[in-house]
């Protein structure tokens, strides 16, 4: 339902709606030299495309081969077919740019506002998906969404709403920057205090000296592979099971996250009852590339087992810090050298023998801990921006809700 004074209309009564389309690949003049922006499903990811964002061009003479065809700034484009997450997917054009046959164009005249709409398609992601999957097909077609139901409020109505929500997108924008910038600035500084190229200051405020050590990853580290898995099993005692994608998809394992539910032996208990400082990696994957992703263990898990797929990497305290190790597994040089021993055919692992045989050069204790200290504040600060970014994500998600319906009215 919509306010009174708002109607409700197909998108084909409100907008003009087409598609894009591809120059042939083997023509290379229709690429060569090229000019004209040309978009895929792949740029349309729920955001506002500005010319920068552009990865293609297409040449005037692939232009004129082919159905692909300019439209204007304004244009909503919307992934009619897509990969994972893309289809349903929206961009708003900022720039005259042509797309590909995989997007519908959407494109409105002066009575309409297309921020308005841009906003309005976003709210409707799942529907759009849904609406595929109702008609009998994976993807959507130019015939579906020609038959998208929008709310029409008054246009001064539409350009005040797209106005507010637009305040909303320049800072979740310019938080985006803030946590990419801060990202590189990490990547910068791991490189650089974890090969020794920047020393820090010791506590006479002079930079530490010395040269680094050479070590072998099981003279610093004992390495357990664990092998309990994720099944309940009668006379067994229950316990919680860091698993696979609990390391994969964070940095640190903390009591924050919910870990499954499982049994094992007690002789299991004991030897693989996660520890403070511990590093876990994965040790097999489908991929090569996702071997040896390293999380480290934040604080005291109350009794939280390792699953199968990992190891655990515990330190010598006297020797390395558990953090230390952890940041010098995200390095590019580490992770490339566990993705050369990685062996397979489906599922690619890593043997014992290949963990306990990394290198690192590793400087003092105590250096160590400053470079850690110094490492962990910077995190903090991304971890603060991510929050945020989120809070401002869920802030313009419910403000949506409330101004798209109608729900709640602007003062015009």
């Amino acid at each position: 339902m919509v306010p009174n004074d708002w109607d409700t209309k197909q998108l084909c009564e409100i907008a003009h709606i087409t598609s894009g389309g591809t120059p042939s690949r083997k023509k290379p003049e229709y690429w060569n030299q090229a000019s004209v922006p040309w978009i895929r499903t792949t740029e349309v990811q729920n955001c506002i495309l500005n010319f920068e964002d552009v990865k293609e061009f297409i040449s005037e003479l692939g232009l004129q081969k082919s159905s692909a065809k300019v439209v204007p700034a304004g244009t909503l484009l919307l992934a009619m077919i897509g990969q994972g997450k893309t289809r349903g997917q929206v961009a708003l054009l900022k720039f005259d740019a042509c797309t590909n046959q995989n997007c519908a164009a959407i494109i409105f005249d002066d009575k309409y506002d297309s921020e308005f709409y841009y906003n309005f398609l976003l709210s409707q992601y799942k529907n759009l998906r849904a609406l595929s999957n109702n008609a009998g097909q994976s993807n959507l077609s130019g015939g579906l969404v020609k038959t998208i139901n929008v709310p029409v409020p008054p246009y001064i109505e539409q350009r005040k709403i797209a106005n507010i929500l637009g305040t909303w997108d320049k800072a979740i924008s310019t938080t985006e920057r803030l946590i990419d910038s801060s990202n590189k600035q990490k990547k910068s500084l791991m490189q650089q205090l974890l090969t020794g190229k920047k020393r820090l200051l010791d506590e006479s405020r002079k930079p530490f000296e010395g040269e680094w050590e050479d070590k072998y990853l099981h003279d610093v580290a004992q390495i357990i592979v664990s092998p309990v898995d994720k099944k309940t099993i009668e006379g067994e005692i229950p316990v919680e099971l860091c698993n696979y994608t609990d390391v994969y998809y964070n940095t640190r394992i903390t009591n924050s996250l919910t870990f499954m539910k499982a049994t094992a032996k007690q002789s299991e208990i004991d030897k693989y009852t996660l520890k403070v400082n511990d590093v876990i990696v994965t040790k097999d994957s489908e991929t090569p590339g996702d071997i040896a992703v390293p999380a480290l263990v934040g604080e005291d898990l109350n009794g939280v087992v390792c699953g199968y797929h990992l190891a655990i990497i515990r330190p010598n305290n006297e020797l390395v810090e558990g953090a230390f190790l952890n940041y010098l597994f995200s390095m590019p040089k580490t992770r490339y050298y566990f993705f050369t021993l990685a062996t397979g055919a489906t599922r690619f692992g890593l043997s014992v023998g290949g963990i306990n045989k990394a290198h690192f050069t590793l400087p003092p204790l105590v250096e160590q801990q400053k470079i850690v200290a110094v490492l962990t504040n910077t995190d903090k600060e991304i971890e603060l921006f991510d929050q945020q970014l989120a809070d401002l994500k869920q802030e313009k998600k419910a403000l949506m809700q409330q101004l798209l319906t109608g729900k709640r009215r602007v003062k015009v």
